[in-house]
């Protein structure tokens, strides 16, 4: 009832001119009820009952119960109690049709004006074929049309269908295909995977004081891209992520120390084959081969790595770290000998990565979801 009030007042200045003082009433009602807009949108034009299922909304959050939106009333089987603000913003589109209104008056075409089918292709844009379902989330706060066309489960299907591909399943454990997106382990493809390992390595001794020994920091950085289609890109490199992060751009890599290769989702887990370059692999025999040759060099010919990562869930940032479970190397000498080496994983060396949102891998939008 009080934010109800605060609401009111808020209101009140707004139409009086004193916006200061509207935004003042405004911020600390929605403090208190984060949707009293919502509660209180267009009340006047509501059948009786419906306003009266509003005002008991009001005042059972002051007395202290926690009730959804726009709840039905025991008494009445129709409406029930998993009525929620979509269901709610659903019947007042329904009474409009239109998925939103000017602000103020426009002289040229208002997006308004668009049918909803069209908005629904926009979005699918704005998702893009990288999934960037960030955005979409940002355009549903613009207003109540462009919430419900951000929540059309046919968004969310397609999404849910390019991440899980035929391992996608049903909608059995979850409420919604959203649902299921939030939820459900994952990648994030607006960003990097970023994991940096620190060591102290010995030097060689003083030949002159022989208890002198030189201690070296080491420092470098593991990145991670993932693309949808399944694609995947790693690179090793001293170089921090302000100077690195532009390299893993695009899904074609210009940097010949970069490995590229597909990954597999398989439930809580990620499976990576990666290779090295060609151009990578003959920079290596020429480094190894420089001076004088010596006897019994073999020739790297072809490298692959295979890595598992755990997708893990650290406090409040869902699906943002890896934990690194396998790591072997296959390699494949140039006179037909082969050779695989299977790493052990200490938490020093091998500290899991931690994913980074970078804001240049969703600028543009090349194809729609």
């Amino acid at each position: 009832l009080q934010a109800k009030m605060l609401f009111l007042k808020g209101v009140e200045n707004e139409q009086n001119g004193k916006l200061d003082e509207a935004i003042h009433f405004y911020r600390r009602a929605v403090q208190l009820v984060p949707d009293i807009e919502f509660r209180l949108y267009d009340a006047s034009k509501l059948k009786p009952r419906e306003r009266h299922e509003i005002d008991n909304s009001a005042d059972d959050l002051e007395v202290g119960h926690d009730q959804e939106v726009d709840s039905g009333s025991e008494d009445d089987d129709d409406d029930d109690s998993d009525t929620d603000l979509l269901s709610h913003l659903q019947r007042l589109f329904s009474r409009s049709m239109c998925v939103c209104t000017p602000h103020h008056e426009q002289k040229a075409t208002h997006i308004s004006a668009l049918p909803m089918e069209i908005i629904l292709y926009i979005l699918r844009w704005v998702v893009s074929s990288d999934l960037d379902l960030r955005s979409l989330e940002m355009c549903s706060h613009v207003c109540r049309g462009f919430y419900l066309c951000s929540r059309d489960p046919e968004i969310w299907r397609l999404a849910c269908a390019r991440v899980w591909g035929v391992n996608c399943g049903g909608l059995t454990p979850y409420e919604s295909w959203r649902k299921m997106f939030i939820e459900r382990p994952r990648l994030h493809f607006n960003g990097c995977y970023i994991s940096k390992t620190t060591y102290v390595r010995s030097g060689e001794n003083n030949f002159q004081d022989h208890f002198y020994r030189p201690w070296h920091v080491v420092e470098y950085y593991r990145y991670l891209r993932f693309f949808p289609e399944g694609l995947v890109l790693m690179l090793t490199t001293p170089d921090d992520p302000l100077s690195s992060l532009g390299q893993l751009r695009h899904r074609i890599p210009k940097n010949p120390a970069m490995l590229s290769g597909h990954y597999c989702l398989l439930e809580d887990r990620v499976v990576l084959v990666l290779h090295r370059q060609d151009s990578a692999v003959k920079m290596a025999v020429n480094n190894r081969n420089r001076g004088r040759r010596r006897e019994g060099t073999q020739d790297l010919g072809e490298q692959t790595f295979h890595m598992e990562l755990q997708i893990v869930t650290y406090r409040n940032r869902i699906h943002a770290q890896l934990v690194w479970q396998r790591y072997s190397v296959f390699t494949r000498f140039r006179n037909g000998q082969e050779n695989t080496t299977t790493f052990d994983l200490p938490r020093n060396r091998y500290p899991p990565y931690w994913f980074s949102r970078v804001k240049s891998y969703t600028a543009e939008s090349e194809n729609p979801l």
